[in-house]
């Protein structure tokens, strides 16, 4: 069990390390579809062979998910970075299996609504995993990230995506489907394995979407589960995206040493790097 999770591990890092280096090289001018295009060109050349769901770019008033009501509009778009600009790149790569799904939030240049955001993102990181060791129902959870939302002053942006979904499990995808066959967003593969789970999670009186409604009345089921709080101000929306390991009586985060966590860290002791 070790050396899989460390698989998870290795390919979460590789895909916030891609990340990191595409946010590294934004300029004015590059588009959503340039920025998406080189993290998916990057992730392939590193062993990628596979999409849990194909890399998004999202700029400006996209990352509060403004305009955004139908799956087809969290596509990348030739929407263009200008200075000030809040962006979120977001990849789910999968390589022998084994999957990942990430969310990088940045800022092309100063935005201090942008920076508020980002710092009480921190807080989100902490009460999930407070709740989940606690055993409270992944409902229940959801109404309280609300709950914090509400008091920070900010909108909640997961109910966007499809499903409202915070979270959704994530494992090792099996299909006899060739790889890197992309249906819409979603890898081909991964939509008949997550098809598959859904029917057996939802015969055991569980869902594997993480969200506010009653299908997700249950306690935390044991597993990875891809945790996404995305809050908004206005026109400024950021997030994070990163592994959660569910135990039958516990729960941490796979991994301690990513890029949010860092620049975390970094605030609260005072270096601006």
């Amino acid at each position: 069990m070790d050396e899989e999770l460390g698989r998870f591990r290795q390919l979460q890092r590789l895909a916030y390390e891609t990340a990191e280096e595409v946010a590294a090289g934004l300029e004015p001018g590059v588009t959503e579809r340039q920025a998406a295009r080189r993290l998916r060109r990057l992730l392939a050349g590193r062993g990628v062979d596979d999409w849990f769901h194909v890399p998004f770019a999202w700029f400006g008033d996209r990352t509060a998910f403004r305009g955004i009501a139908l799956p087809h509009q969290f596509l990348p778009t030739n929407r263009r970075l200008e200075e000030g600009m809040p962006f979120i790149l977001d990849a789910a790569p999968i390589a022998g299996g084994y999957t990942a799904d990430i969310g990088y939030a940045g800022c092309l240049g100063g935005n201090e609504r942008w920076e508020r955001l980002v710092t009480d993102l921190a807080v989100y990181r902490g009460l999930i995993l407070e709740q989940v060791r606690e055993r409270r129902t992944f409902a229940d959870i959801y109404a309280e990230v609300d709950r914090q939302i509400a008091r920070h002053g900010h909108r909640n942006r997961h109910r966007k995506y499809p499903g409202r979904v915070i979270g959704h499990q994530v494992g090792r995808v099996s299909s006899r489907l060739p790889p890197n066959l992309v249906v819409g967003a979603f890898g081909a593969r991964t939509l008949q394995t997550v098809g598959r789970e859904l029917i057996k999670e939802r015969l055991q009186g569980r869902s594997t979407l993480w969200n506010g409604s009653r299908r997700s009345q249950h306690p935390p089921t044991p597993g990875l589960w891809a945790v996404e709080p995305h809050l908004g101000s206005g026109d400024v929306g950021a997030k994070f995206e990163e592994l959660l390991v569910v135990t039958e009586d516990g729960a941490y985060w796979l991994d301690d040493d990513l890029p949010h966590v860092r620049r975390w860290a970094a605030h609260a002791s005072g270096d601006p790097a």
